[in-house]
């Protein structure tokens, strides 16, 4: 009798963790690795979950594509490591004629730049094979945070083959997925894909799993499974740990069996005394065939507030719009910052924006300065935001913060690493990259967290993009522009630009984009300071004449600043015939020097509206 024809009148017992065993007896490298190098290892853990009462085990092959094996440089063993797992299993199996899924584990979580889903299906298309060669009762997909990367594996698979397909997905909270979709939602999405098993697997604790289940109805084809993690895990000095008793787990099984639930196991934390409570409560009770869901109330996402000002790239589709960046202060003396803001915004320009501690320095946090900016002096702050500094947890409460101080103009961008700054022994956090973050900022603008769940409110963002153009092959950058745009970006924010030439290719190459350019131009100060750009700092470049300009100067202060603003006026006359928007960047907090330019920006705005007028006029 094949698997599923046995879930059809019975609710069958699988095994637990592989890796939480595996780390009680010291091992904290590549588990799967032990499928050749110490296989006696895992056919014991195999037997001793055979013997606590699993009907069902699965293959030591969790994390046995290539994509992961090659963090241990052990990619180009993925077809041994699989067979030998296969056959582990099988010999572990044979004497009682349990059942042996082959194990495939999710490769996302929130990063959806670590693999693309071509990259993705190639080497599950890969592990499925050799795991296949081995005649399983089932494949297992496990694990799976991204529910885009578990739709197409089973899609995949089930062209592959017609082996039964167990599909689990994993939640941040109960009932809902990363993406915000339902569970509900997801598993009959699976079951409708051809998964013939679907259900949930780790990050949850049986009772927050079994919450789960209640708004799940009873699948027309597939039967449900479930795989808690053994509760929620703590860490007691530095080792990772899981506090439930055995009974208890079992205990779950029971309502999990309630809640229409045919295949019940165990993830991260249990263990063989886990699954043999299981199989003590569950004993020979037949399964579940009518369930009764109440409907939940529906969760009412509010509209977000109107913006008081239209948002930035809309109008710079069709005007002139000018934002000036201003650092925030290194010390606490906000006097010359909050000064320097009002004279900006008394000459005209439409944000003050600032960097999220530019060059992994530390400043004083652009949240604090763009609130009081816009409380204090009406003025719109852009706040830009790092991947570096925060983890999805800071990540998502400062975005929070903004929104409810009313700032909802921001620039989201990766951030330098911190080895180049004032703490080089500092931790970079990068738990997404700019492309990931744009894609949860824009999720937020949904009222939707990043972990899926209701904010109950929509947040209002306009968000901005890096764009780097100083690079030898723009097509490229301008591909990645393209990338950013689909992940959410609104407008594009570019570093400074110091050549005509550069500023009408970047023009010829991004015509084709709807979303508007911010060009930047930031006035060099002395001699010293372009060669410092030029050579040492990421992402700009000069031209050899401005180089010779500033070069002959010398170390005459007064001249250096009249040639750096005048090249930088040249700069705005061709990028003002380019671009409506324009990104001025303050050089060493001179603001004097940003003034001059918008003073120029509003002279060729203005003799540009005369000569209209006459046109008009003389017609």
């Amino acid at each position: 009798m094949g698997l599923l024809e046995k879930l059809q009148t019975n609710v069958l017992t699988a095994d637990g963790a592989m890796g939480t065993l595996l780390y009680s007896y010291g091992i904290d490298y590549c588990n799967e690795e032990l499928n050749i190098q110490k296989p006696e290892i895992i056919e014991k853990i195999h037997q001793d979950y055979i013997v606590a009462g699993a009907d069902i085990i699965q293959t030591n092959t969790y994390g046995a594509n290539a994509i992961k094996l090659a963090r241990y440089g052990l990619e180009n063993q993925m077809k041994e490591i699989n067979e030998a797992a296969i056959q582990i299993a099988k010999r572990a199996a044979a004497p009682g004629g349990q059942f042996v899924l082959g194990t495939i584990g999710g490769i996302r979580g929130i990063r959806k730049s670590d693999a693309t889903i071509d990259e993705i299906i190639a080497t599950v298309n890969q592990q499925a094979t050799q795991l296949l060669s081995g005649n399983p009762d089932g494949l297992l997909l496990e694990t799976y945070y991204d529910f885009e990367e578990l739709s197409a594996t089973v899609t995949h698979l089930r062209k592959l083959t017609d082996t039964p397909i167990i599909a689990q997905v994993s939640m941040h909270e109960p009932g809902i997925l990363q993406n915000g979709l339902s569970l509900n939602d997801a598993l009959h999405q699976l079951e409708a894909l051809g998964a013939s098993i679907v259900g949930v697997n780790c990050r949850l604790g049986p009772h927050h799993t079994i919450q789960a289940f209640e708004g799940v109805t009873l699948t027309e084809k597939a039967f449900l499974s479930a795989y808690p993690n053994a509760s929620l895990l703590d860490v007691e000095d530095g080792r990772i740990v899981y506090e439930s008793e055995a009974d208890y787990f079992g205990k779950a099984a029971l309502y999990l069996r309630e809640a229409g639930v045919r295949l019940i196991g165990g993830c991260c934390g249990t263990t063989p005394k886990h699954i043999e409570a299981v199989k003590k409560r569950i004993g020979t009770l037949p399964p579940i065939t009518n369930k009764i869901v109440t409907p939940r109330k529906p969760i009412i996402i509010q509209e977000a507030e109107p913006t008081v000002n239209q948002p930035l790239h809309e109008k710079a589709k069709t005007e002139r719009t000018i934002i000036v960046e201003l650092d925030t202060p290194r010390h606490l003396d906000t006097t010359t910052f909050m000064e320097g803001a009002e004279k900006l915004n008394a000459a005209g320009i439409d944000a003050v924006t600032m960097a999220d501690n530019s060059l992994a320095s530390p400043r004083i946090s652009n949240m604090a300065m763009g609130s009081m900016l816009k409380l204090q002096n009406n003025i719109r702050p852009l706040a830009h935001i790092t991947c570096r500094d925060r983890n999805l947890i800071g990540l998502q409460s400062h975005l929070m913060g903004l929104d409810a101080l009313g700032i909802h103009d921001i620039l989201a961008v990766t951030g330098d690493p911190t080895k180049i700054g004032d703490f080089p022994g500092a931790t970079s956090v990068y738990d997404v990259s700019s492309l990931e973050l744009l894609q949860l900022i824009k999720q937020l603008n949904e009222g939707v967290s990043f972990s899926g769940k209701s904010l109950r409110k929509k947040a209002n963002f306009s968000v901005a993009a890096a764009f780097n153009p100083n690079v030898r092959v723009l097509d490229r950058a301008v591909k990645r522009l393209e990338k950013k745009i689909e992940c959410g970006a609104d407008y594009f924010i570019t570093q400074p630009v110091y050549s005509k030439e550069k500023m009408e290719e970047i023009y010829e190459a991004t015509k084709h984009l709807s979303s508007p350019i911010f060009l930047g131009i930031m006035p060099l100060t002395n001699s010293r300071n372009s060669e410092f750009l030029h050579n040492e700092v990421p992402g700009i470049k000069l031209s050899d004449e401005v180089l010779e300009r500033m070069r002959a100067c010398g170390e005459d202060k007064e001249r250096s600043t009249e040639e750096g603003i005048q090249i930088a006026k040249e700069l705005i006359d061709t990028a003002a015939e380019l671009f409506n928007g324009i990104y001025i960047i303050t050089p060493f907090f001179r603001v004097d020097m940003s003034l001059e330019l918008i003073r120029h920006i509003k002279e060729i705005d203005g003799k540009k509206a005369r000569e209209n007028s006459y046109v008009q006029t003389s017609n």
